[in-house]
């Protein structure tokens, strides 16, 4: 009897078991480990070692808007032997495939084959050759797919917890709705301008408006101006002729991008406090509210002097992407697998030849 109802308990555990899934996939899928923006690569000796070894190189290319040279991602590389069960519980994985049974360099990716939250890229190459080439030509194409990755991994912790008396401000103010970090915990509000930050003032959000005229408020010279105009009016410094102003253009990157299917222009760069040594990086979105006729600009920003700031820059601009405008839909994901295609890699590699003509 004993014997039956062990028998009888262990077939109900593995039916209890059996049916546990979430979206197609079992709950009790292990916990991927590594840290945000950490890579492990799965190549061979001859591969990793290469002369070029184009994909370290990819990997390694520095993040931009930075005041220091911070890189990409941390990297970890393993030989194909010894990737084992432990290895695959990586977060960010690229296994390298390069075998003459290929006629093509081509990558595919799952997500969630071994851990939650996971995400694996696969490039199949015909030889060594071809795969440093196209590892060269597609390097942005890598880094956007995994920094995409872990935004999205971002996104959904916010939505989960986050500063919830900074989204019913911003909410009352302008009629939108942001999720920002919960460290975000004191604001200043002016004429059409908000601006919160943590304790140590290491983290910063500005949210600010201004009527929409014409497409060329989406230039950087306009941008730049605009910028320097509302944080010179509501973000001054601890003596009189301190304020907040974008460091030199030069280092001004601005490009525009799709936020929630909708246009929207993105900027990075540097700011400093004019008449003072303080200073940091920024990346902002401005993007058009057609129902009010106006921009809405949201901004993060850091000072952090002598320290790293990758990772606080990069948890602002996943945060950026929340914004909802008024009676927009619920944010989901960011488009990690409509943007990273095989046909819109040669899309984009035809875009930026005829660019370069």
């Amino acid at each position: 009897m004993k014997r039956f109802a062990f028998y009888l308990s262990f077939a109900l555990m593995v039916l209890v078991l059996a049916s546990c899934h979430k979206d197609g996939k079992s709950i009790v899928t292990p916990v991927s480990s590594g840290r945000p923006y950490e890579v492990l690569v799965v190549a061979d000796d001859k591969c990793w070692n290469s002369p070029d070894s184009a994909l370290f190189h990819v990997l390694d290319t520095d993040v931009p808007g930075l005041p220091q040279p911070e890189r990409s991602f941390r990297i970890s590389r393993v030989r194909p032997d010894y990737f084992d069960r432990t290895m695959r519980l990586f977060r960010n994985i690229i296994i390298v495939d390069i075998q003459d049974i290929y006629t093509q360099t081509k990558f595919k990716y799952t997500r969630d084959a071994y851990s939650s939250p996971q995400m694996i890229m696969t490039i199949q190459s015909p030889s060594q050759q071809e795969f440093a080439e196209y590892v060269a030509k597609n390097g942005q194409v890598i880094i956007d797919f995994f920094t995409r990755a872990e935004m999205n991994r971002e996104v959904k912790l916010l939505e989960k917890k986050h500063n919830e008396t900074l989204s019913t401000k911003v909410q009352s103010l302008f009629d939108c709705d942001i999720w920002m970090p919960v460290e975000l915990s004191s604001y200043k509000v002016g004429q059409q301008f908000l601006w919160a930050s943590s304790n140590l003032n290491d983290l910063n959000f500005v949210i600010y408006s201004y009527p929409y005229t014409s497409k060329e408020t989406f230039t950087k010279a306009y941008f730049i101006e605009k910028r320097d105009s509302v944080m010179k009016a509501n973000i001054p410094g601890s003596k009189e002729g301190m304020y907040m102003v974008t460091a030199d253009s030069i280092f001004v990157d601005a490009r525009n991008i799709a936020v929630q299917g909708d246009y929207a222009y993105e900027v990075r760069g540097l700011w400093e406090m004019e008449n003072d040594a303080m200073g940091g990086p920024f990346v902002s979105h401005a993007r058009v509210d057609r129902a009010n006729g106006r921009v809405i600009v949201v901004e993060g920003f850091v000072y952090n002097p002598g320290k790293l700031k990758r990772d606080q820059i990069r948890k602002l601009n996943a945060a950026l992407y929340t914004l909802k405008l008024p009676q927009e839909k619920e944010v989901g994901e960011l488009p990690v697998d409509n943007q990273i295609t095989e046909e819109n890699v040669a899309k984009d590699n035809e875009q930026q030849t005829n660019k370069e003509k």
